[in-house]
């Protein structure tokens, strides 16, 4: 596919990229396409063969890319991973969140594996992301920080209005809202009263974690522009795939993995990067 940004291409193999959750599927792409531009890649997957399998797959195309693994549920893996890419690297520039789990197929609506849902589509991403903050290195082009996410997590698909409007306001828009959320959708769903909490009646769980997902790229956006100097920017954006074709979905999605990394790709790269808390698909920006 033709991709414009190549013009003012501001990365090297120097840059170096990591992606969670990416020994297959929407992952496996993202790596395959920005080595393809030229950018070290460190494949991560929770089981090391299949991570293994998936870099070598990349690795004998001649493209760069290494393999760590990395169990984002898991501290110490978190950190381990760290210690390893600081020492291997010294540092990352772009960070893709991509690792994430949907139990239902369909029109299926179990919330019975919502708070591993919640765990690894929300809070994994937060910790991995503080993790990593530090190892994100200064430079002109800006850091960057891409997180998957989806359109089910918009906040219109939230029946309550007062959590609504504090949850699209950035004034009060804060982790305590977002995390506050979530124990209380999960503790509904212990209960057993989730159906009358005005949670999302579709895709329940799932669309719960991508809300968090889109409320903290915004609220994480927000800190970044505001408390890093010049030379020190990340730029923290989130994306929707689509409907993508991969084991995720049951392979009944309708977009091909190739399309459905494109506009990760392009965000992870994009030059002009004054664009940070926002919300895309298909490369233009969508509201939240």
């Amino acid at each position: 596919s033709s991709i414009p940004y190549i013009i003012i291409r501001w990365w090297s193999v120097e840059t170096v990229a990591v992606v969670t959750g990416a020994n297959r599927g929407i992952g496996f792409e993202i790596v395959r396409q920005l080595a393809g531009h030229g950018v070290t890649v460190i494949l991560t997957s929770r089981e090391a063969s299949a991570g293994i399998e998936a870099s070598s797959v990349l690795q004998e195309l001649g493209l760069s890319v290494a393999f760590h693994q990395l169990d984002v549920l898991d501290d110490s893996s978190i950190k381990e991973f760290c210690e390893w890419v600081k020492e291997q690297y010294g540092g990352i520039d772009i960070l893709v969140n991509n690792a994430g789990v949907n139990f239902n197929l369909g029109s299926e609506n179990s919330v019975e594996f919502a708070r591993m849902v919640v765990d690894t589509n929300y809070y994994a991403i937060k910790k991995v992301t503080k993790a990593m903050i530090p190892l994100i290195r200064p430079s002109q082009a800006g850091g960057r920080i891409v997180n998957v996410s989806s359109r089910l997590g918009r906040v219109n698909r939230i029946e309550n209005e007062e959590l609504r409007a504090k949850l699209n306001d950035l004034e009060t828009l804060s982790e305590e809202l977002i995390d506050g959320m979530m124990s209380k959708f999960l503790e509904q769903v212990e209960d057993g009263s989730w159906e009358s909490g005005g949670w999302p009646l579709t895709n329940t769980d799932y669309s719960v974690s991508k809300l968090g997902v889109n409320c903290y790229t915004r609220l994480l956006a927000k800190e970044m522009a505001d408390n890093r100097g010049e030379g020190e920017k990340i730029f923290v954006n989130c994306y929707c795939p689509g409907w993508v074709k991969t084991a995720m979905t049951g392979w009944a999605g309708t977009i091909s993995a190739e399309d459905g990394a494109d506009t990760g790709v392009w965000l992870a790269l994009l030059p002009d990067q004054a664009i940070t808390g926002k919300f895309f698909a298909e490369r233009r920006e969508i509201g939240f």
